[in-house]
Order: C-alpha cells, then structure tokens, then sequence
C-alpha cells in the first residue's frame, strides 16, 4: 500500500514536469510538524509578546489571537485546497503559474519573488528572536551582555548551526521535526502549570482580557483603535510559515492530502494551545512594572523574573530556547526548499548553483546558505535600530501573505476551471477564498504604517516598507527589463524517460 502510494506520488510530480530528486520519507504528521514547528507558539508568541504589549496591552494580546487565528485558519484553508491540486515543493508560485492564465508567467514570478523575501524574513525573525531569549538566559547563568553586538553574535551563530544541521545532518533534521511538536506541546504545558502554581499572585481576569495599554507615543483622536490594529503584528506574525507544508510535499508521502492538512491542522493547534499560553503569560504581567517589562524583547523573561525568580525563570526559558531552536531548523529546511524550487525554474540570478542537489544527502545545499544569509542580512539594522525586529516581523508577514494571496485570488478567478485535488472546501471555496484574499489585502497595508510616534527617525522608522518596496522594485524591473523575455514559469524538466534518468542518476551517486 506504501509502495503503491509513493508510486502515485511520484507520478503526480512527473505529470507536473519534475523528477524526484528530493528522498520521499515524510509521513503526515512529519508534514504538520515541519508547519507546527515553524509557526511555534513558544517563539512567534513570545518572541513578540513586548509589541503587543506595547500596541494595545494585554486585550490586544488575548483577544486579538482568537480573532486573527479564526482568519488565518480562513487563509489555511484556502491554500490548503490549491496544495492538493498541485503538490510540489515550488508550492505558492507554482500555483500561481497554473492559475494565472495568459499572464501566468508574471504571477508567478511575482509570487515567487514575495514568498522568496517572506521565507528569508520568517527565518530572521525566528532565528533573531531566538537570540534575544538566549541572551537573556546567558545573562542569567553567565552575565553574558545584554548589547545588540552581543545579540548579532548569537544570532550569527544560531544561523550557522542551522546552516550546518541542515547540510550534514537530514535524518536528525527531520527527527528532531517530530520530537519539536510533543516540546511545543508538553512546554507549553508546563510554563502554564508553573505560572499557575508558583506566582503569589494573578493579574484579574478583568485585566488580561480588557485591559489596554498605549505606549506608542501616538495620541490623535483614534489613536486607540490604530494601536489596536497595528498591536495585531504580534498575533499575526506568529501564524506564519505554514506553507511549509507545501513546500514539503515532495518530501512527503500521500501529499495531495497530507500537504493540505498539514497547513490547516498546524494552524488550528497552534491556535488553541498558543491562546492557552497567551492567557497565562499575561496573568502574571507586574503592573507596576509594566513600562519596563513592555520594553524588553524579551518580555515575557522578564514577566517571569519578576513574578516567579530566577530558577525559575531559567528553567522556563530552557524550554523557549529550545522550541525556538527546533523552529528556525525547520524555516531554514522550507525556505531552502523553496529557493531550490525557484531556482530549478530559472528565477533567482545564479539558479544553477542554487539548485545544486547534494547528490548523497539529496538536499538542496547552496540554497540552504542562501537562506541562511540572507537571514543574517536581515537583522542587521538592529547594530542601530530598536525597532529593527519589529520591521523584520513585518517584512515576514507582508512577503508571506501577498504570496498566499496572489494563488488564492487566482483560483477565484478560475472559477469551475480550477481542477480540485483530493482535499477541497465544496461549496464553501468561493466565500472562504475571498474573505481570506480581503483580510490580506488589510494587513499587507496596515503593517507597512508607522508603529510608534514619532515614525520618521533613523531610530523609530518602520524600515518594512523599504524592503517590500525593493524586493517589488528588483522583481518589477527585472520582469520587465529582462525575464519577460526568458522566464515562461515552471519548466518541464524533461520527458518521462528524462526524469526517470536523472532519478537513476541521483540514485547512483546517493
């Protein structure tokens, strides 16, 4: 039954024009768990938990998860229906390409080029925030210093290791994929039992759910409903990464349907249990700390010292260092996926070294650096700019859902010629796909504003809107300079009897 399913993999993926040069060996719940693990609650949560508080306070940060869950689950939804119909690591901007009609070279190369910076910026992000909580626990253990230098040295290093593990280690890789999903879980159960038991004191229920907080320094007429909305970053960037599960399809077995299920049930668990950690975080906020611990990027580590002490607070944050280090393992694995994808089409300057497939591992080396680097390029700013992580999540958030959008509004238009895969919405495609395209197009908007007062220093200047505005300059003239002319989409990669060597070959050399 395996053989016979694998088989039907494999066949998909050559009616589609690809050989099988990536190893087939992932089950479902391996699918969910690369995107469970991307998401993260124990990193997106808390690694943003200071904006949120910040932007809004506590209500932004309790009521505005469920409320962004519910439409990021309407978004998953929506993508999950296109994974099935086309199961390929290539994933957002090959479904572009097969939905956009007479123009689908240029919606691919678009949604390509946005997936490509969300992917690098998702990866920043996970890996950046990472280095603040380390930072924090070695300044616990070690007094290592608490300075931006200081937090750019772990993060180059933390990025390097995942270089590495990527490269040289692919069975450890995808374990520790697995064992990331019962962390994520049994951790959070865990900080929330301490939380619960150990404080002297709780913050009302009142508080954690109504209270707001607006320590932006705007102060217009509405200014409350504006921080509100810009303090959504903070839910919003965590529920990103999910088309992970796309871009692993063809590392995947049965991957019409685990695919699509992967994106949707990483979001719904997430959801749930993330709610149930934000609810306990926020319970133990010191009051008359607020200011201090709102500052702090690492925020809820300081929560926790001031609440619960230091041994406590080192053993809870063992447990977010390390979720958060399974995370960024598994956005350096997609994004190299995806740059591999791309590159295989011809897309990115220098493609063939970025699809190079490493012959005994058959991974996709050069492209694991290129994310890797491309990271580390990322948060750099923050040598000068607090608000530099802030920016980055954004970038992540904007790239990311402009690439989901771009196929979900394309299947709209297509309408009944859309070929539904094994995994599909029924009647219900039509209002989930646009509500999901509408809420896209609110937050790509809202997070490119200013997001604290004044926003036009060196210092404050939300800097996400430079690179969405480079990334869709480069890709823009680009296009029309030049890859019009050349770029024709995903290529066929040869005949039956074409693909069916190079998999010899790979075979061979592995």
């Amino acid at each position: 039954m395996a053989v016979q399913a694998r088989d039907s993999d494999v066949e998909t993926l050559h009616k589609m024009g690809y050989a099988q040069e990536l190893r087939r060996r992932m089950s479902t719940f391996n699918n969910f768990a690369v995107s469970f693990t991307i998401i993260s609650i124990l990193s997106g949560c808390l690694t943003v938990y200071y904006f949120g508080m910040l932007n809004g306070g506590p209500v932004v940060i309790t009521l505005g998860w469920p409320f962004v869950g519910i439409m990021v689950t309407i978004v998953g939804l929506a993508m999950a229906e296109v994974c099935s119909s086309y199961p390929t690591a290539g994933g957002l901007y090959y479904w572009a390409a097969k939905l956009g009609g007479n123009n689908s070279a240029g919606w691919s190369w678009f949604t390509g080029w946005f997936n490509l910076l969300g992917q690098v910026a998702i990866t920043a992000g996970i890996d950046f925030g990472l280095s603040f909580f380390a930072d924090f626990l070695l300044n616990l253990l070690f007094n290592y210093p608490v300075a931006p230098w200081a937090i750019i040295l772990i993060y180059a290093v933390v990025l390097f290791v995942h270089g590495l593990l990527n490269t040289f280690g692919v069975g450890l890789v995808a374990f520790l994929n697995n064992v990331s999903v019962w962390w994520h879980l049994f951790g959070v159960a865990i900080i929330v039992v301490v939380i619960a038991l150990v404080p002297k004191g709780h913050n009302s229920f009142s508080y954690v759910f109504t209270n707001f907080e607006n320590l932006t320094g705007f102060n217009f007429p509405t200014a409350s409903a504006y921080v509100f909305l810009t303090g959504l970053l903070m839910s919003q960037y965590t529920f990103t990464g999910y088309d992970a599960s796309a871009h692993m399809t063809e590392e995947t077995n049965n991957a019409a349907v685990a695919g699509p299920r992967g994106i949707v049930w990483s979001i719904v668990v997430s959801l749930f249990a993330g709610w149930v950690l934000l609810i306990a975080v926020t319970s133990v906020i010191q009051q008359s700390n607020y200011a201090t611990e709102a500052s702090t990027l690492a925020a809820p580590a300081l929560i926790w010292l001031d609440s619960m002490g230091k041994s406590w607070t080192i053993f809870l944050l063992l447990i977010v260092v390390g979720a958060q280090f399974y995370c960024g393992m598994s956005s350096v694995t997609a994004n190299s996926r995806m740059i591999y994808a791309f590159s295989r089409d011809g897309a990115v300057p220098g493609s063939q070294f970025w699809h190079r497939i490493n012959p005994r591992t058959r991974t996709p080396t050069n492209s694991i650096w290129f994310a890797a680097v491309g990271a580390f390029i990322l948060g750099l700013p923050y040598l000068w700019s607090p608000v530099a992580y802030a920016a980055v999540t954004s970038i992540a958030v904007i790239g990311l859902y402009i690439a989901y959008g771009i196929p979900i509004f394309l299947r709209l238009l297509a309408g009944e010629k859309f070929q539904r895969g094994p995994w599909h919405l029924r009647q219900y495609s039509y209002i989930v796909g646009w509500i999901a395209v509408v809420w896209i197009v609110f937050i790509a908007i809202l997070f490119v504003l200013p997001q604290v007062s004044p926003g036009n220093t060196l210092v404050t200047f939300n800097y996400a809107i430079l690179a969405v505005a480079v990334v869709l300059v480069y890709s823009g003239g680009y296009w029309f300079l030049s890859a019009k002319n050349w770029f024709k989409g995903p290529k066929v990669q040869g005949s039956a009897e074409e693909l069916a060597k190079i998999e010899a070959e790979l075979a061979a050399a592995g």
